[in-house]
Parts: structure tokens; sequence; C-alpha cells
């Protein structure tokens, strides 16, 4: 379903719903973070996506890295927390989503890594060169929060 992403952009819609999403920060033994270039919007992003109804929260962090990477983890740790209302998705059957998004850190326990019908792109890529990638300004924000080490969850 097609959608469009705002943030503090003040013709945005009023959003009529809260949706509970999940992305996930994984670093690899050289400390490049794996990222997915999402086949809808191609933005370079954290693996993630919403949570299902009866899932908890953690399993839909399993759950949606091993969709969009093939990869196998177990949730280690908690980035962050990430509400902001001017953070909205307009879908075109009429729904606005806000999102409630939890982050997690994870460490990968099994799979492969491999193009997926949610990524075009499964990729560890390094700090430095995440400044030349297309990234969506809040993913941005986990994205770095995701890099600061020994750092309290962010709440916001």
């Amino acid at each position: 379903m097609p959608k469009t992403d705002y943030f503090r952009d003040p013709a945005a819609p009023q959003a009529n719903s809260l949706t509970p999403v999940v992305n996930v920060a994984i670093r690899d033994g050289q400390r490049r973070l794996l990222l997915i270039r999402r086949s809808d919007d191609g933005y370079w992003a954290l693996p993630g996506g919403f949570m299902d109804p009866g899932e908890r929260i953690a399993a839909a962090a399993v759950r949606e890295v091993k969709e969009e990477t093939g990869l196998d983890i177990q949730v280690t740790g908690i980035v962050g927390l990430y509400t902001d209302p001017e953070h909205v998705t307009a879908y075109d059957d009429g729904e606005v989503h806000q999102q409630c998004t939890v982050c997690f850190q994870a460490e990968i326990v099994g799979g492969e890594t491999g193009e997926t019908a949610e990524a075009t792109t499964v990729a560890y890529i390094a700090e430095g060169d995440l400044a030349g990638l297309r990234i969506h300004p809040v993913m941005r924000l986990r994205i770095g929060h995701a890099l600061t080490e020994n750092q309290s969850p962010f709440i916001g």
C-alpha cells in the first residue's frame, strides 16, 4: 500500500492511529551496522517493521529481521524508544500512523543475508559511509543512537 512519510511538516495530516514498530541495530565484528535498502521507497534503514497482534515486541524484532535480511537474531538490549508526534506516515486507505518504535540491539545467531521482498540490499555499513546514503531523518537519529557506545536508552 503506497505511503507518504511526514516529518516536521506543517502540512502533514493528523495521526488517527498509534502503531507499535520495531527497529533493530546489529553490528558486526568490525563495528559496521547492518542496514537494508527498502524495496518500497529506496531508503536505507535499520531492519524492522510493525508488531503483529498477539506478538511480544521482542519477538516482532526477531521476526522482522528474519523477513527482511534472512538472519536469525537474539535481542540483547534497547537503543531507544521513539514516539515523535511530528513523524507520521499516511497511507492511501486514509490511515495516518504515529509510530511508537522500540529500537533494539541484537546479535546474530544464525541465518544468511540475502535480498528479500522488503529489502533490495542487505549490507554492513561503516559509520564513515553513512553520510552518503539516502536515510530518512528519523532513521538517522536511531542510527546515531545505535552507534553511540555505553549510553542509556533514548526516550523520546
